[in-house]
């Protein structure tokens, strides 16, 4: 019986998968720990990316009008965009935290009341009754109705002290993202002819314009979903400075988190509106009622005009690309969902157009 010997080939082979598999190995270790490593700003600097693609074209102009001083340029839009999102901020915390105090000095003082429902709420479809009643118990006694319903109280307490720590931590958290943002265009042609250099590597010509198509696809969603949300979110605070709603910047906060998501402004202005109609004369109710319908369907004509503009993708792709990935990654899925959507759409318009090329081809031969 013969033993079997391995050729030296044999061992070659084995020592070069060896080795391969050894090296493979640690590339894949060493990729993971960087991600680890800098999982804690991928999120910053996904959102100063986006900042960046979405604001260049400003830019340039900017630029353009400086005589050609970048730099310049930067730091004017980063010090306006960091005085859009903390000035208002500041009022908004200094308002709130003015609102607390004087609830909390009513309280322990027993001076803080609630003014009585009018008979309209008791109206009002399927919780009329409910709401009119507890209104009623905490105009008489608020004391003795925050004792009764004392869970619901520490529920919402503990709900509203957590959204209120998030929305602190992300709007920190974008502020770092727009000064990354400005570094990143200080170096942008380089940057993009590098993603074009990696979509020609991966996909040739075409996946060069894929490049083109992921930052078209961002600066369409950029305009047509935060763009529509901000100027909704202007407009119902207009209207509720207007008609002196009590808390109207926490109001308008919540305002532009719900149109960024998608949801309409109504779920917050209507409310409002009944509790209007309880407390104003008909006629300057009846008009914010109409002004509340106007600013939360405003979007039906905003979108089509600012969605989808530079992209060769129907808007509602765009559109359910952006909702989706707001479902499943939060607000940064608006942009990643709609770019993905986008990506996947174009392929698979690509490989159909490709295939029935070919057999028009095909059939033209014979």
């Amino acid at each position: 019986m013969s033993e079997h010997n391995p050729s030296s080939e044999d061992q070659s082979f084995i020592r070069n998968s060896l080795a391969a598999a050894i090296q493979i190995g640690l590339i894949f270790l060493l990729a993971a720990w960087c991600i680890r490593i800098i999982s804690p700003f991928i999120g910053i600097v996904a959102w100063a990316a986006i900042i960046a693609i979405a604001v260049y074209p400003l830019h340039r102009k900017l630029m353009g009008a400086l005589g050609g001083r970048e730099k310049l340029s930067v730091m004017i839009i980063v010090l306006i965009g960091l005085s859009v999102l903390l000035v208002p901020t500041w009022t908004l915390t200094g308002s709130s935290i003015d609102t607390a105090q004087q609830l909390a000095t009513g309280l322990e003082e027993g001076t803080l009341r609630v003014p009585p429902p009018g008979d309209k709420v008791a109206e009002w479809p399927i919780v009329g009754n409910q709401i009119h009643t507890v209104w009623s118990e905490a105009a008489a006694n608020l004391e003795a109705t925050l004792k009764k319903h004392s869970d619901q109280v520490k529920a919402f307490s503990s709900w509203l002290f957590s959204a209120v720590t998030g929305t602190a931590m992300g709007i920190l958290a974008f502020a770092f993202s727009i000064i990354i943002a400005g570094v990143l265009m200080l170096s942008a042609e380089k940057s993009y002819q590098a993603f074009r250099g990696i979509g020609h590597r991966l996909g040739g010509d075409r996946g060069a314009d894929f490049t083109d198509l992921c930052t078209a696809t961002v600066r369409s969603v950029a305009k047509g979903v935060l763009g529509v949300a901000l100027i909704q979110t202007l407009l119902a605070a207009i209207g509720l400075i207007v008609m002196d709603i009590p808390a109207a910047g926490i109001w308008s906060a919540i305002i532009l988190l719900l149109a960024i998501m998608q949801l309409p402004p109504l779920l917050v202005l209507l409310p409002i509106a009944i509790w209007v109609f309880s407390t104003a004369e008909p006629v300057p109710a009846t008009i914010f009622l109409v002004y509340a319908l106007l600013v939360s369907f405003s979007d039906a004509v905003l979108k089509p005009l600012l969605l989808g503009r530079g992209v060769d993708v129907p808007m509602l792709v765009i559109l359910l690309g952006a909702i989706g990935g707001m479902i499943t990654s939060g607000i940064i899925g608006l942009f990643i969902g709609a770019v993905i959507l986008a990506l996947g759409y174009q392929l698979f318009t690509y490989w159909l157009n490709r295939d029935s090329s070919e057999e028009i081809e095909e059939g033209s031969g014979e």
